[in-house]
């Protein structure tokens, strides 16, 4: 392999030109620090990408006129930039972004990524994380990588072959990794009411955060649990180790854990390296309902940033700052639904840090409607379990406030007696 420099590969990059870049764990640190040097030679390069980690400096007001992002997703690291217009949000599901680069509406001229070293074969991967980034670096005429010595070698959609990659630079650094939070009184609440609603046989989807692993947590004496997720984190690993999580009743991927990104410590990293019974796959195909609902039991479990009473759900944003994004929780909602014996489940805490419910008479203004009351099912509090699915609008309303905080339900009540005019 012959590689250049950080700085030979990015010289590449040209104003006004669009450039992805690889994402979450996954993310080409040392290219971006490379690209962000050369802003003083820069002019209005588009960067794109979905969720990614690190600092993001060229979404900073410092380098507006050189980059400016349109983000598929709302990061952490993005939300100050989306927020003061130094970066701009695209709504979109995550299985139809690939669509974009597909259509010619966001082509990459150039594509940033982060590989493992080539095998034997001449064959990388895209580690940790697939999601849209195989399709961008199919799409993009010049193709740089970052050839990890860190990076876990994957197994399922994720290979590039070295020789289709223009520039090859090497770096030997840990991936990004988060900690598994420590769980809260609730997260546990949640996590018991949800594991009840879970059977054997089921396969799930789930995300990253203290709900997500308080569930998994509650899973020990289920059996033949599969998954097909967006995304897996450290929570899964003792569950597969005890045979909870074998995939045997699946029906697509049989056997094998799918998901289009892995995102937690070191301990998930060397889980998947080249791990047989993983598929990493892009988003286009972890993200499909129509693949989706074709497991049994499917049983999806997200997250909510407000729920107004007819059961509308905000996930993404607060009133108008941009939070996080769509991402994938329709698609699995709606898949769950159509599964045979499906579950969609939206879980969160029943107010906010600051004590305020987010079980609301009416979303916050210029809030965003993730999904839609018509997909809802199953809501989850620490309280307890809302059923919501053939409700009418008042059953739904009486529904939701049994499952708040106690300290707010004789508001809500009131709020919606004088939209209903009774419960």
């Amino acid at each position: 392999m012959n590689f250049v420099t950080a700085a030979e590969a990015v010289s590449k990059i040209k104003s006004h030109q669009k450039v992805f870049i690889h994402g979450a764990a996954m993310t080409p640190e040392l290219l971006i620090d490379a690209m962000v040097e050369r802003a003083n030679e820069l002019e209005q390069v588009e960067l794109m990408h979905m969720h990614t980690e690190g600092k993001a400096r060229y979404a900073s007001d410092e380098y507006k006129q050189s980059f400016h992002v349109n983000s598929f997703f709302v990061a952490r690291n993005m939300r100050k930039a989306v927020d003061e217009e130094n970066a701009d949000y695209v709504p979109m599901f995550l299985s139809d972004v690939h669509l974009l680069f597909k259509n010619d509406l966001l082509r990459p001229d150039v594509a940033l990524i982060q590989v493992s070293p080539p095998d034997k074969h001449g064959n990388c991967t895209l580690g940790a994380s697939v999601d849209v980034a195989r399709q961008a670096a199919e799409a993009a005429s010049i193709i740089i990588a970052e050839v990890n010595e860190q990076a876990p070698r994957t197994h399922g959609a994720g290979s590039i072959p070295v020789e289709k990659i223009d520039f090859l630079v090497q770096s030997n650094r840990p991936l990004y990794y988060i900690q598994s939070p420590e769980l809260s009184e609730n997260d546990l609440k949640i996590g018991r009411y949800i594991s009840g609603l879970i059977e054997d046989g089921a396969t799930l989807q789930l995300g990253i955060g203290g709900v997500p692993d308080a569930v998994l947590k509650e899973l020990a004496n289920h059996r033949n649990l599969g998954i097909h997720s967006e995304m897996v984190s450290d929570g899964i690993i003792p569950l597969v180790e005890n045979g909870v999580i074998n995939g045997e009743e699946k029906e697509i991927s049989r056997g094998k854990i799918v998901s289009s990104f892995v995102l937690g410590s070191q301990k998930i990293y060397d889980f998947i390296h080249d791990n047989a019974e993983v598929s990493m796959r892009e988003t286009s195909y972890t993200n499909d309902p129509g693949i989706i609902r074709m497991n049994p039991k499917v049983t999806a479990i997200n997250s909510a940033i407000e729920i107004d009473l007819t059961g509308q759900v905000c996930a993404e944003s607060i009133g108008t700052y941009q939070f996080s994004g769509v991402g994938g929780q329709l698609d699995f909602i709606r898949a769950a639904a159509f599964s045979e014996g499906g579950k969609p489940i939206i879980a969160m805490d029943s107010v906010t840090k600051k004590g305020e419910s987010k079980i609301v008479a009416f979303l916050k203004q210029g809030a965003a409607v993730t999904t839609t009351r018509a997909h809802v099912h199953y809501i989850v509090t620490e309280y307890g379990i809302a059923y919501l699915n053939g409700k009418n609008l008042r059953q739904r309303a009486k529904a939701l406030i049994e499952i708040a905080h106690p300290m707010h339900r004789e508001e809500l009540e009131k709020q919606a007696f004088l939209r209903f005019k009774h419960l």
